[in-house]
């Protein structure tokens, strides 16, 4: 079994490990990686992961040697095209159901959901179902994963905000 645990540089040929969205934000994972010579177990070892692994990115072992290529599965999604106006509204109304939203060119990308699309579509909006990559935004601050909540005598700083990466799809 392979065992990745690092992020490395992206230059390198390598076997691939094909991860939908909710794969590639997980510290931990045992997976298949695709190699020339067949499939090959792999797990997925990260100290830490900010923001979800990137349609690209490489992973190496414990001494930097890189393994593997990370690559975003194709899963079912909702488009949503409109305009602007019809877009920024629905991108306020997936929001307030915490739904993940991705932003494409004219368009925004939603996990397949009938009620999602209803709601879509009731908006206005051409509403198509796709088998396509996944990278929603995951959030403009930085989560601690510390739960407590905050009184008048509790003060801490957190830092500033993080804009994460993203990639617009065209």
């Amino acid at each position: 079994m392979l065992a990745c645990t690092r992020l490395e540089p992206r230059d390198a040929d390598l076997p691939e490990v094909w991860l939908d969205f909710d794969e590639r934000q997980k510290r931990r994972l045992k997976t298949t990686a695709h190699t020339a010579s067949g499939e090959v177990p792999l797990a997925i070892q990260l100290e830490r992961v900010a923001t979800p692994l990137c349609d690209g990115e490489v992973l190496g072992d414990a001494d930097g040697a890189p393994l593997v290529r990370v690559r975003a599965r194709p899963e079912p999604l909702l488009r949503a095209a409109g305009q602007p106006a019809q877009l920024t509204r629905a991108a306020y109304h997936l929001g307030n159901r915490h739904a993940r939203v991705e932003l494409a060119d004219g368009a925004l990308m939603t996990p397949a959901d009938p009620v999602m699309a209803q709601m879509l579509t009731q908006l206005g909006l051409t509403v198509e179902a796709v088998e396509a990559p996944f990278s929603p935004e995951v959030g403009a601050y930085h989560h601690h994963g510390h739960g407590h909540g905050h009184d008048e005598h509790h003060h801490h700083g957190h830092g500033q905000p993080r804009i994460h990466r993203f990639v617009l799809r065209p």
